[in-house]
This record gives structure tokens, C-alpha cells and sequence, in this order.
């Protein structure tokens, strides 16, 4: 039998938080074995990682569990890409391999995939904690600490619409990658349409935005697990909050329009990027790398402009609609008193 589910862990130089994802999924699987089988990539780590693999694989003998071992370290997001490229399942199912998951997560989402033939992305709901702090985070739109506000789970909603409010609400709601399962063709299919997608930071939104526009989506209310705020890889790069917001959103905004979705939609949050965009972090960049900031925001606010022309574009048409309507039922009311 046809198996459903690839759960894939992107690895490197982290042995022992791998031992301990490992130590859960051992656990969490239990009753589903047939269904599912284990990918580890490793990312040509330096550590005990390669052991640690070896160790689970005996352990989980009676589970396929493959393993791949790059040649070097491709960087985090190639790694993950390869994960979902590598996958030979229905679905596709990528975790961090130091994300909190709960133990009922995989029963859950092997129960979803197998009542709903035709769904295309499911996102398991989270909580957030402040690495630092240990507060609780979430978005500020959203009631308690989880970061999607679902309130219905049965899959009959129109996939886009869904993304869209989700997208809306938090990007980075829809880029963390433990919370996301793709259904494996399309997710590869938007692979193949975005060649470079790996040297975007949030590629995973348009992943998840492509594979909602082509099939039901479902977001749980209950949070399934846990995510860890501060310390992205992402966050770790000197520029990565000026190419984040001022490249990397933009970038796959206009993919998604690309991918079917509205131009009215994707210029709306174009202008809200803009909005929401720090000034402190393009000034501050500016004085480190005044050549590199203005690059990067110059054609940002030559998108940000072209945005507000089509949308200003948008509503006169709206308006010139209306005002057509509402002569016309004027005419036809002359016409009856007639």
C-alpha cells in the first residue's frame, strides 16, 4: 500500500535536538507506521548527527526512515526544499528538528489527509513562546496565544480565501514550517514554476499560497504545537531584516499573484507590507551598507508606487461601475413611469 505521509527533518549540527525529535516521533507514530515513512537531511553537520541517525534507523527498523547526507552545507532553505522534493508520499509533512510538537499531532493529521481526498494544504495550529522571556506571543489581531484564527475545520472553504485571510493576518503564521502540510505534487509543481526559490527567506508562503489555490485547505482551531520565537535562521543573518521586509515579502506577494490570486489582493498587501515596513531598520542598514539598502529599496518603493496607482486604478473602475448600475436602474424607472 501507497504511503500517505513523508515526515522529513532538515538537520544540521544539532545531534542532540535531533535525538530528542527523533525520541518523540518514535513515540507520536506509533499505530501509524504504515502510513508514514521518515526522511532525515542532514546538512553535511560536523557533529554526532550522522550516529544519531544510524542509532534511530536501527531503533525504527520497522519504519521506512531514509536518510540523505549533503555533500556540504547547502544552506538551510535548500535543505528543506529538498526534504519536500525528495518525498514520495501524498503528502509532505517538513519539521524543525527542535519544534515542541504534541503527540496527538500525526493521529490527527493522518485522520484529516485520509477524510479529505482532495486536500492540498493543512496547517496545524500553534502556540508561541519568547525564547528569552518564555512569554507567550501570537499575533496582535488574534485572540489567545495561537497564531491562525480558524473557526471551522471542515475543508468546504474556498482554498484561496482562506490563504489570503491567513497570509493577511501573519506572514509568519504561514511560513513556519512545522505547522505546514503540502500535498507533495503540488508543492513540487510550485517548485518547478519558482527555479529560485530557495534564495527567498519565506518561499514557504508561496508554497503553501500555490497549493491552497488549487485544492481545499484546512486550519485547526487547537494548536497542535509550539513555536519557538527568536531564533530563525533567518534572524541570524546581519541583512535579514531589511531583505525580509523590503525583498523577500514583496517577492512572493508577486509570486502569488502569479499563482491566481487577485491583483487586487496582492496589491492591498503590497501597501500593507509598505505600511508595516520599520524605517529604523532601512536607516540603520543604510549606514552599514548604504549601497546594498539602496538596491534593495529602491525598487521596493517603486513597487509600493505602481501598488497605489493600480489600486487607486481599481476603485475609479469600481466607482465608474456603480455609477453605470445606478443610471441604468434610474432609466429603467423612468422607462416604467412612463
Amino acid at each position: 500500500m501507497k504511503k500517505l505521509l513523508t515526515i522529513a527533518i532538515p538537520t544540521y549540527n544539532r545531534a542532540e535536538l535531533l535525538d530528542k525529535q527523533l525520541a518523540w516521533l518514535a513515540e507520536a507514530i506509533k499505530g501509524f507506521e504504515s502510513d508514514c515513512e521518515i526522511l532525515v537531511s542532514d546538512n553535511c553537520s560536523t557533529d554526532k548527527t550522522p550516529e544519531v541517525i544510524k542509532k534511530w534507523q536501527a531503533t525504527l527498523s520497522h519504519i521506512t526512515f531514509k536518510s540523505n547526507r549533503n555533500a556540504e552545507n547547502l544552506g538551510v532553505m535548500k535543505n528543506i526544499l529538498y526534504c519536500l522534493n525528495a518525498a514520495t508520499t501524498k503528502y509532505v509533512w517538513t519539521i524543525g528538528d527542535d519544534d515542541p510538537i504534541q503527540n496527538r499531532a500525526i493521529a490527527y493529521v493522518i485522520n484529516k489527509i485520509k477524510q479529505h481526498e482532495d486536500l492540498s494544504l493543512l496547517f496545524l495550529n500553534f502556540s508561541g513562546r519568547n525564547k528569552i522571556t518564555g512569554e507567550a506571543v501570537h499575533p496582535p489581531t488574534i485572540v489567545g496565544n495561537r497564531w491562525f484564527d480558524a473557526d471551522s475545520e471542515d475543508g468546504r472553504g474556498d482554498g484561496k480565501a482562506i490563504f489570503e485571510h491567513c497570509f493577511a493576518k501573519s506572514v509568519g503564521a504561514v511560513i513556519f514550517l512545522t505547522a505546514t502540510i503540502y500535498r507533495t505534487d503540488l508543492v513540487k509543481t510550485a517548485l518547478q514554476r519558482w527555479p529560485n526559490a530557495a534564495s527567498n527567506w519565506i518561499c514557504l508562503a508561496y508554497l503553501a499560497g500555490y497549493c491552497a489555490a488549487n485544492g481545499s485547505v484546512i486550519v485547526t482551531k487547537e494548536t497542535f504545537l509550539e513555536c519557538i520565537v527568536g531564533v530563525s535562521y533567518w534572524q541570524k543573518e546581519p541583512r535579514s531584516a531589511l531583505l525580509m521586509q523590503y525583498k523577500h515579502i514583496p517577492e512572493v506577494i508577486l509570486k502569488l499573484e502569479e499563482s491566481g490570486y487577485s491583483k487586487q489582493f496582492c496589491k492591498r498587501m503590497l501597501l500593507q507590507n509598505g505600511k508595516e515596513a520599520d524605517l529604523r531598520v532601512f536607516f540603520g542598514a543604510l549606514r552599514r551598507w548604504p549601497v546594498s539598502a539602496v538596491k534593495t529599496v529602491v525598487p521596493f518603493i517603486a513597487l509600493l508606487g505602481l501598488a497605489m496607482f493600480d489600486v487607486m486604478a481599481i476603485k475609479e473602475a469600481s466607482m465608474a461601475e456603480t455609477a453605470e448600475v445606478c443610471t441604468h436602474q434610474v432609466q429603467k424607472k423612468r422607462e416604467l413611469n412612463l
